[in-house]
């Protein structure tokens, strides 16, 4: 698994109150719910990405209040059969 090392002012975590491997937990995290929510990723990889599996990710979602099942109205009237 790729490595991914961030140069942070030393103060960050103290004022955020957390150890380095929660801010890594937090960061993957908010990355995945930002690629998902912008639909730059699926469900299933933005779950991976916060090392998370998908109902987690879906109760994540929830809980940051994103919308977990986008339709646009088009693609619904295609579904529906309502051309």
């Amino acid at each position: 698994m790729p490595v991914i090392s961030l140069d942070l002012p030393a103060d960050v975590l103290g004022a955020l109150r957390q150890s380095p491997r929660a801010f890594g937990e937090a960061m993957r995290r908010a990355a995945a719910v930002h690629w998902y929510s912008r639909g730059e990723v699926s469900q299933e990889k933005a779950a991976a990405i916060a090392g998370l599996d998908r109902a987690d990710f879906l109760a994540l979602l929830t809980r940051e209040r994103v919308e977990v099942f986008t339709v646009d109205a088009e693609e619904l009237r295609r579904e529906l059969g309502d051309d």
